[in-house]
């Protein structure tokens, strides 16, 4: 099952709007279930209560207490495309073990070249100001002692991990618990640094393929860098290299603040039968068999 949480029409009609189709398609394909949280998994004035970004803890637990039956779960952040020829996310996979995608280890590019990339762009073409030495080139070490944590080996982004309910919900339901409000006054409110704590120290990581969040910001710092100074009109560009990355990777992740991470919420990808026909025609071809067979010199037809 895919699960969300979108509270508030600030998140929710991007969401249904932009991302929610290609979800769908994904479901369907798949055979899986989705569930969206439109209201808060624990009430605004209850002690233990934290934004919405640390209620996805609570998703695992939530669905165990739920009338219909789920065990495997995949959290995904509102901001993310789906491919219409990802595979299963839950294929193969590990039940003892919560699934994430590192942010630094085994991408499709260099992590260091990505972000300096990415810092120069914006630098460049977004604001003067915006630094080209900032916390964007922290160390490991340095980003979990910020928030006063033990250093783990790697650095996942939260905003995909596949976890069974079952064996999982109550332990991160637990971890939630542990925190006072208050900790949300680091990592920006947010609960990134502390899932990977929680994952990776306690020895319950299994890394996913890149393809199964890649970022939007690694994606156009190194494939569409022209796309930095043509973020103000050119959306119909901006719709192809989408679906050009779509055509590659399997969930598409627009993180953050900056405009890169807005462009998901401008444009409708894969909503014609020609955007679409692309992506089936591949999927199918990619089941055919091929054998090198000799035919001669061939000539595009004029």
């Amino acid at each position: 099952m895919l699960a969300t949480i979108a509270i508030g029409d600030a998140y929710l009609k991007p969401f249904m709007e932009y991302a929610f189709p290609t979800w769908e398609m994904y479901c369907k394909r798949h055979d899986l279930g989705l569930i969206l949280f439109d209201d808060h998994l624990i009430n605004t004035d209850h002690p233990d209560w934290k934004n919405p970004y640390w209620q996805k803890f609570l998703i695992g637990e939530a669905l165990n207490s739920a009338t219909f039956q789920t065990n495997n779960v995949c959290c995904l952040d509102t901001d993310i495309l789906i491919s219409p020829i990802a595979p299963n996310i839950f294929d193969l996979r590990n039940d003892a073990k919560v699934g994430l995608v590192s942010l630094r280890k085994d991408l499709s590019y260099p992590y260091h070249g990505a972000i300096r990339r990415m810092a120069f762009m914006r630098n460049r073409y977004y604001d003067s100001k915006y630094p080209l030495d900032s916390s964007l080139f922290i160390s490991l070490e340095g980003l979990y002692q910020m928030a006063g944590l033990e250093p783990q080996a790697d650095e996942a982004c939260s905003g995909v991990f596949v976890y069974n309910s079952k064996n999982h919900g109550r332990l991160l339901e637990t971890y939630y618990k542990s925190f006072p409000r208050d900790v949300m006054n680091k990592d920006g409110g947010g609960e990134q640094i502390f899932l990977n704590h929680f994952v990776q120290s306690n020895d319950l990581v299994e890394w996913m393929d890149y393809r199964f969040q890649a970022m939007w910001t690694y994606e156009i710092a190194y494939k569409y860098p022209f796309l930095y100074s043509e973020h103000k009109n050119n959306w119909q560009l901006i719709k192809s290299c989408i679906e050009a990355s779509l055509f590659t990777n399997y969930f598409l992740h627009f993180a953050g603040s900056w405009h890169e991470g807005k462009m998901w919420e401008q444009v409708r990808v894969l909503d014609t039968p020609e955007s679409l026909s692309m992506f089936e025609a591949f999927n199918a071809y990619m089941k055919v068999p091929v054998f090198g067979k000799p035919l001669g010199q061939v000539k595009p037809s004029t």
